[in-house]
């Protein structure tokens, strides 16, 4: 698969990544004991796409007072359920993104217990937060983030006598790195075709929903506009007929990210009505992918993780074919804003 090497993927995700089980657990268990009011999931661009599927979880699955929050709104709005009682997670690939260090400071100054991942080692955030579980590589560290975050999730929702199942969940959080590349090997071609055929394309709508929504709305923005210039609307699939469905034409391309859980059905909805509208949807379904040794009950949840892996299949390609570097920019880290 073009840029992708397998055991490099597997030594980090699988082998590295699971590892850090027992210092989430620690980590966890240790806030909980001291007690907590409430948690806040905090980022910036990608890192806070990244934390709305852990939002809907916990809103999903626990009782737990959760709220995920755009750093830099947050520093400014006077959130009055903030307090230094409160958890916040962050992550960050670079450890230096400008909004996500102030607010890890905003956070840590105030007294409120702070986590982070991030992937670079000795960078500003890793040298703020209380806790912080360093990756080491920026390869493949959104795999490992989602993967961990399902750890930290999940572990204070089984701390909260909500979640008996989670030993079995973390025996298959175990097997997710497998299914990734399962997933990944059988979407490649796809995935190589679609940028084929969209390499001029001037306009994606992308929908989604539940678990889902963040990818959705990180894709669109971090990928598509961000990373190749591309005009792009993340559209939220309960939304979609508030008026977004007005755009669609024989030519719009709409990308549909169909995931396992609660609001599976909104998204069917969609596609009802465009397959009669475009000749140009793509359903992108986690459904299709095996996820070898993960059971029916859990595959609502890992969908997060095998949908961001395949849509990064697309990425390489989209490069490829436009002759246009991921790592391009115009203005972002390029000039002062």
């Amino acid at each position: 698969m073009l840029k992708f090497d397998e055991q490099l993927f597997l030594k980090l995700v699988e082998e590295e990544g699971l590892a850090y089980r027992g210092k989430i657990e620690e980590v966890v268990d240790g806030i909980c004991e001291k007690g907590y009011k409430n948690i806040f999931l905090i980022g910036a661009g990608g890192t806070i796409a990244m934390m709305y599927p852990y939002e809907y979880i916990f809103k999903s699955t626990s009782t737990i007072d959760v709220h995920a929050a755009i750093a830099a709104e947050f520093m400014v709005m006077n959130n009055k359920h903030f307090s230094k009682d409160s958890v916040c997670i962050f992550t960050s690939v670079s450890g230096t993104t400008k909004e996500t260090v102030e607010a890890a400071q905003f956070c840590k100054d105030r007294g409120a217990t702070t986590i982070a991942l991030v992937a670079e080692p000795d960078t500003p955030l890793t040298k703020i937060v209380d806790h912080c579980i360093t990756t080491g590589s920026e390869k493949h560290s959104f795999d490992t983030f989602f993967m961990l975050l399902y750890m930290i999730a999940f572990r204070f929702i089984y701390n909260n006598n909500e979640f008996p199942q989670y030993e079995k969940f973390t025996k298959e959080v175990s097997k997710l790195p497998r299914a990734i590349l399962q997933a990944v090997k059988a979407f490649d071609s796809k995935a190589e075709e679609f940028a084929i055929k969209h390499k001029d394309t001037s306009y994606h709508m992308m929908v989604g929903s539940g678990n889902l929504w963040g990818n959705t709305y990180s894709y669109a923005m971090c990928i598509l506009e961000e990373m190749q210039w591309i005009h792009a609307k993340s559209i939220h699939a309960a939304e979609f007929f508030h008026g977004t469905l007005e755009l669609v034409l024989e030519d719009t391309s709409v990308i549909l990210l169909k995931g396992e859980d609660e609001t599976r059905p909104l998204v069917d909805r969609v596609e009802r009505f465009a397959e009669k509208i475009t000749k140009q949807l793509t359903i992108i379904d986690t459904k299709d992918f095996e996820m070898e040794g993960i059971s029916e009950e859990f595959r609502k949840h890992f969908a997060v993780s095998i949908n961001w892996a395949v849509l990064s299949r697309i990425s390489v390609y989209l490069e490829r074919e436009r002759n246009h570097p991921l790592t391009l920019r115009r203005y972002y880290r390029k000039m002062e804003y």
